[in-house]
Order: structure tokens, then sequence, then C-alpha cells
């Protein structure tokens, strides 16, 4: 069967699904392998569950009259996106960046949402698989697609553009992230940039922050719709992000003034997809960060920043420095857990993020896991594990305090919330 003819099926009710225990019926089944599980397994689970077909890539599971045998699963389930982008007559904005996608990606959707019928990424699946997952569900009602990419390596971006075709693009900022992957900084540039090079060779258009005069120097020889500050003022971060666009405040509900590029980039997008300035100011202050992502919580007297989602150095350093700047009669209490994929560079990084923090008068600072522990500052506790900083701490210590709780997600630091 070729992709043709597998479009058809799928173009019957729009719905493709890769998890045999959540099948939705009438759905194409894409039987998915990885290291500790194999869909094949499942094709004729997923058929019984309700699903149209299952898409198999190992003969002995070719068993029944509704599976259908390719070479790779994978490779199929990619290529029948990449068809089914082709078929849609619509834009496709692509974003990628070290820190601040998903954010960004939510605040772009709640503003576009006002307007058009959108379909954008699920949470973070941005990979190989959540690219292709994502431009299967959109559907003819769809009317704007907003694409989330993710990459660790040179090359990723190049080949998720290639199944996406996006013919708008935004990079949110070019950081510490993924450095055992890319290999440097300036390999987070030129991977991240992958997406510039394809909006460059299909006459795309980039929207970029011009006060990143990185962005500015990538983006040479683009489409561009720029801004900047000074066309959407930044007001302060005390702690929610405060911003003035077309003489109309809008108050958000994120925390720190690294989120204001965020808030920023949607305020431009919608902008140019004509969605009014009224809208725009409603779709941002009713935007809740959920997922770990920038939250306040309030816990009898203490006041927690939960920022536990991800980190590497570039977000950990802006949200210390954005923590320093909050004035508040509480105690100021830092936890921080390790950052991942730093490769080479970890011990270095870590290093300089436990003296940074170490730098600001905070009550408290506590630095958990593997690469912390290793690290050297006088005014820090520091703990192998989360088990041993459980055991360790004196939770009436926290009344009265505000806390400032980062770490990446293998470090799962909203567990702290538990011991309060």
């Amino acid at each position: 069967m070729n992709i043709e003819q597998l479009y058809k099926l799928y173009s019957e009710n729009y719905l493709v699904d890769t998890d045999s225990r959540k099948i939705r019926k009438g759905s194409i089944y894409f039987a998915l392998k990885g290291e500790n599980f194999n869909g094949n397994k499942f094709a004729l689970q997923a058929i019984k569950s309700g699903a149209s077909y299952a898409i198999v890539d190992e003969s002995e599971y070719n068993n029944s009259p509704n599976t259908i045998l390719v070479k790779n699963t994978l490779k199929t389930l990619q290529e029948l996106a990449n068809f089914h982008r082709k078929q849609l007559n619509i834009p496709i904005l692509s974003l990628t960046g070290s820190n601040g996608k998903t954010t960004t990606k939510e605040l772009i959707n709640s503003v576009l949402s006002k307007k058009y019928k959108t379909t954008a990424t699920l949470g973070n699946l941005n990979n190989h698989i959540g690219v292709p997952l994502t431009l299967l569900k959109m559907t003819p009602e769809t009317e704007i697609g907003i694409v989330e990419m993710g990459a660790n390596h040179i090359n990723e971006i190049e080949f998720l553009c290639k199944i996406a075709e996006p013919n708008y693009g935004y990079i949110t900022n070019f950081g510490k992230a993924h450095l055992e992957g890319f290999g440097s900084l300036e390999g987070v540039i030129k991977g991240k940039s992958e997406l510039y090079n394809f909006l460059k060779k299909t006459n795309g258009t980039a929207f970029v922050n011009t006060d990143d005069k990185i962005q500015v120097k990538q983006s040479v020889g683009l489409h561009l719709i720029e801004f900047n500050k000074a066309m959407i003022q930044f007001i302060n971060a005390l702690p929610f992000v405060k911003v003035k666009f077309k003489k109309l405040i809008i108050e958000s509900n994120l925390i720190g003034s690294y989120n204001y590029y965020n808030i920023a980039a949607a305020i431009a997008i919608g902008n140019h997809f004509k969605v009014t300035t009224k809208e725009i100011k409603n779709a941002i202050e009713n935007y809740l960060p959920t997922n770990n992502r920038s939250q306040i919580i309030e816990k009898n007297t203490t006041k927690i920043i939960l920022d536990a989602y991800n980190a590497n150095p570039s977000s950990m350093t802006a949200a210390l420095e954005n923590f320093n700047q909050i004035t508040t009669s509480n105690k100021k209490i830092v936890i921080l857990g390790d950052m991942f994929e730093l490769g080479e560079t970890s011990w270095v990084e870590h290093q300089k993020i436990a003296e940074l923090a170490s730098s600001y008068n905070f009550s408290e600072i506590h630095l958990i896991g593997k690469a912390f522990s290793t690290t050297t500052v006088k005014n820090a506790f520091v703990y192998e594990s989360f088990d041993t900083f459980k055991c360790s701490i004196n939770y009436l210590n926290y009344n009265n305090s505000t806390i400032l709780i980062k770490g990446s997600r293998g470090m799962a630091l909203e567990r702290v919330l538990d011991l309060f």
C-alpha cells in the first residue's frame, strides 16, 4: 500500500493513535517500537478496541484483514504526516529554541485561537514522533497549525522542517541547553538556526526579536516580522509580567522577566494575523501556566514559585536573577536541582549556578543532585539526592517564606510540594 492509498484511509476520520490502550473508534493505529516496547504486539488488540486499521512492520503480526504491513512504521507515520501537510492549504508556524518553547507555543495558541480554529502541539510532544502526530491532528477545519520542534543534536530541526514544511517560524532564543548533544553554544545556534535555513530556502517568514543580536544575525536574508521592547513595552515583573501594547496594559499570569519575550512573541504573531488588540490582551491575561512551569502556589504562609519542568544554565540564570529582584518581606529560599544533558561542561555550569545563587542575599540555598553535590560554595546546603534533602531539611523553617524551586525534569522537584 502506498502513501496515497493510506492517506485515503486516514482521511475517512483524520484519527491516528499510537497507544493501544487509548484507541479512538475509527482511528489508524501505528505500531511504533522503542527500546522497551514493541507496538506490533498490540495491533490486534488495537483493532478489537475500535481501530479501523493497524500499521505494522513485522510480518508475523500481519495476521488480520485490517493490518497493513510496511517496511518501517515510524517512517510511514512521518511520510503520511508530510503528505497530509501538503494537502493542507493553511499557514503553519513552527517554533524552536533553547528556553520557553512550550510556554510560547501555548501563548501563541491562546492568542490565535481567538480568531482562528487552531491545532497546536500537545504538551511538549515536539520530536520525530510528536511533530508528525501534531500534523495528523489537523483536519480540514484547521485554519492555522502551530508546531513546536525540539532538538538536542545537529540536523534534527532540519529533519522536522522537512516533515512539517512550515511557512512561518520563530526561535525563542539560543541558550546553553542540550550541550551534550550540540557540543557548544555555537552548536546550539547552528542547530536551532536550521529553522531559519529552511524558511530561507522556501521563501518563508520569520518572527524575530530584534533586541537579540544573534537572532538578527542568524535571520539575515529572511523575510522578517520584527518585534522588540520599543514596540511592545516591558513594564515590570513583580512577580507577574506586565507589558504595554498599543496603549493597552496587559497583565499576565506568568512570573519572571524572562517570560517577557514569550509574551511579546505571542502579541507580535497575533497582531500579524490580525487578532484584535483587545482579544490579544484577553488571551494573555487568561492564560494560566500549568505542568510545573512558572506556577505560583501558596501553602499557608509559604509562597512557592514552581518552575521545575526543565532547566539549563540559561534558564536557571534567568530564574535566579528574577528571584533576586522580587521584593518581599518573607525569607527567600532557593531549591535547585541538577541540570541534565550538559556533557563535559556539567561541573563548570553547575559551579557557575551555585556561585551565582550564593552571590545573592538569599536566606537559604539548597542544591540537589549528583552534579550539584560536587560544587563548592560556602553558603549553600548540598545533597546527592532528593531523598537526602528530604531527610535533612527542617520544614518549620519555611513558614513566612518565598521559595524558588527549579531543576531539570528528571529531578522531579515538584515533589518538594508534598513536604509542606
